[in-house]
């Protein structure tokens, strides 16, 4: 899987999964453009795939503007000429339930993840359409944004448009040659450590040096390594045909998320009254889905 003739944006690399994205497609041949908003993540992060051989720069800035968008392409065009690849990984957390959540930790949360991913790009497909030889769209996704989760409005509405954003996307780029994908990641990083349902078993796992197959195989976490490959994969040749997925990666398990889909349907005459859903209800109700993650019950306690 050779991609030593391309070159990556990945936003957010500086640390955790973007890093493990950066440094698998250095590994394997692509100059990569790493981006964070902490000066020493982001110097250290292209140290570490120049010291596997690889070819970076670094942009500090925060995701989002367009500006920064901007100074993403030109620093590939300008550095190594061209672009082929973008991955928008960059993102934040600001959890708080919906009656505590202002207006501020709504709006930077998704400024960062569903604004930076549009602005990024809206400037990538501008440069792969100049180019007029196809590209790579990767963007990060969180099963959130499939299924909900509490506290996490602003996470999870984001993380859901990005995904809606990526199926319009992959109808829009198609005819050029430009493939859009999301993945959602599930590995342990600084923002997973905190979650009181993994917490303990991280820690365990920090003091054997071995995840446990109840992460890595019962709800599919690992390290960011694991999921790396991933995004390599559909950076390459080989995923040319492939569009307009969703995908779930973590520790041993990998798999497609469902497109939403109707179910359940039924038919009236004439339409519905309030009256006639209310009797037809009780048939309809035998589809409706469950919301949230649902974890095993060795993870959660029983809870």
């Amino acid at each position: 899987m050779d991609l030593s003739n391309k070159v990556a944006i990945v936003t957010g690399s500086g640390q955790g999964l973007g890093l493990a994205y950066a440094k698998d497609l250095a590994r394997h041949g692509a100059a990569v453009v790493v981006n964070d908003v902490n000066q020493d993540a982001a110097d250290k992060a292209v140290a570490e795939i120049l010291e596997l051989g690889g070819r970076a720069v670094a942009v500090v800035a925060p995701v989002g503007p367009t500006e920064t968008a901007q100074a993403l392409v030109r620093a590939a065009v300008e550095e190594f000429g061209r672009l082929d690849i973008l991955v928008t990984n960059a993102g934040i957390v600001r959890d708080t339930v919906l009656w505590k959540m202002s207006d501020e930790v709504f709006d930077s949360v998704v400024n960062v993840h569903l604004r930076g991913t549009f602005t990024c790009v809206r400037e990538a497909v501008l440069r792969f359409r100049e180019q007029g030889e196809g590209g790579r769209v990767i963007c990060i996704g969180s099963p959130a944004g499939q299924r909900g989760n509490f506290g996490q409005t602003n996470y999870s509405g984001a993380k859901a448009g990005i995904v809606g954003m990526v199926r319009t996307w992959a109808l829009e780029l198609q005819r050029a040659g430009i493939t859009a994908n999301a993945v959602c990641p599930v590995a342990v990083t600084a923002m997973t450590e905190t979650v009181p349902v993994f917490a303990p078993h991280i820690e365990e796992a920090k003091r054997s040096g071995t995840l446990p197959a109840l992460l890595r195989r019962g709800i599919g976490m690992g390290t960011p390594d694991d999921a790396a490959g991933l995004i390599t994969f559909l950076a390459s040749d080989q995923a040319a045909d492939i569009t307009g997925q969703a995908f779930a990666i973590g520790g041993d398990r990998v798999a497609l998320w469902t497109h939403p889909q109707l179910n359940g349907i039924s038919y009236h005459d004439n339409g519905w009254t309030a009256e006639d859903l209310a009797a037809e209800w009780p048939a309809l109700s035998a589809h409706r889905e469950s919301v949230g993650e649902e974890f095993p019950a060795e993870l959660t306690g029983g809870k």
